[in-house]
């Protein structure tokens, strides 16, 4: 079994300062495999909120996967924005915009969606999609082929569409072709899960997407600071989410879902059939719960 951490959203400089150290142990007690970061570690890309960005990331367990968001491409700074966006983003945080990660049983391939021309909204270009093929393409179904954006591929109810990534159904279209299993990605501050065949309808493919809410910003948008524990047992992905649980002090697990791999795609399990699995900790994967 592996076990990843999905945080997003940090927005070092527009924070709640309380919820840094707690966030911290959180993500050490859950003792993840990976932690990946969706974008937007700062509010305005400045020096000092990517210096704190930095340490915040140094208390985390490593491997880690974390790529860049619109807030950390500079907005004030004409100049640096357009000549050369993501230059403190290198210097604090890593030279590489677009991580890589691979183990035995999983692949996960960042990918850079911010973009100097616009304050909000990202894409994806063809280079990137063809760097996705090469990445992915190659492993076999037994291998969990994971891509990680800040801008998501998909959309909570009501939201503005224009905040779906750029060019989503070409990078879609070769995802699929790859046998890409898990979507994640932030930008929205509201947490969600779902399957890709309900937007993109490409048959025999079905991904799950995975958003995560805001883990420190005081911009909820509605929902609690959270972030999501993903755990990972071939046939099966448990989601977790962990909500910011003001009078205790701590964030704690709130709710689960669970999906199991088919020919067509993933599947999200029936709760009464979640309610009977369960994961061993202990690595060995998903076993039988027996009550009492």
């Amino acid at each position: 079994m592996k076990k990843i951490v999905h945080l997003s959203d940090l927005h070092f400089g527009r924070i709640d300062p309380g919820l840094v150290e707690p966030l911290a142990e959180a993500v050490n007690e859950a003792g993840p495999h990976l932690v990946v970061v969706s974008g937007d570690l700062t509010q305005r890309a400045r020096s000092e909120q990517f210096k704190e960005a930095r340490a915040f990331l140094d208390r985390l367990p490593h491997p880690q996967v974390v790529v860049p968001g619109n807030h950390d491409v500079p907005l004030y700074d004409v100049v640096s924005r357009f000549a050369r966006p993501l230059e403190k983003w290198q210097r604090y945080i890593s030279e590489e915009v677009e991580p890589f990660h691979k183990d035995e049983e999983m692949v996960v391939a960042g990918v850079n969606t911010a973009r100097s021309l616009t304050r909000k909204f990202g894409r994806v270009n063809e280079r990137q999609v063809a760097q996705l093929r090469e990445r992915l393409c190659s492993y076999g179904v037994e291998v969990l082929k994971v891509v990680v954006t800040h801008h998501p591929f998909d959309l909570p109810a009501g939201a503005d569409e224009r905040e779906i990534v750029g060019r989503a159904r070409m990078a879609m279209e070769a995802l699929a072709s790859c046998g890409t299993d898990l979507l994640l990605a932030g930008h929205m501050h509201v947490s969600q899960t779902g399957r890709t065949a309900e937007r993109y309808q490409i048959s025999g493919h079905s991904a799950l997407f995975v958003q995560a809410g805001t883990a420190t910003s005081t911009r909820g948008r509605g929902e609690a600071n959270s972030f999501n524990v993903i755990r990972l047992k071939h046939p099966h992905i448990q989601v977790e989410r962990h909500v910011w649980q003001a009078e205790a002090g701590r964030f704690a697990a709130a709710n689960a879902e669970t999906f199991r791999r088919t020919p067509e795609g993933w599947e999200r399990l029936p709760e009464e059939v979640a309610a009977g699995l369960t994961f061993d900790e202990g690595g060995t994967g998903l076993q039988p719960h027996i009550p009492g």
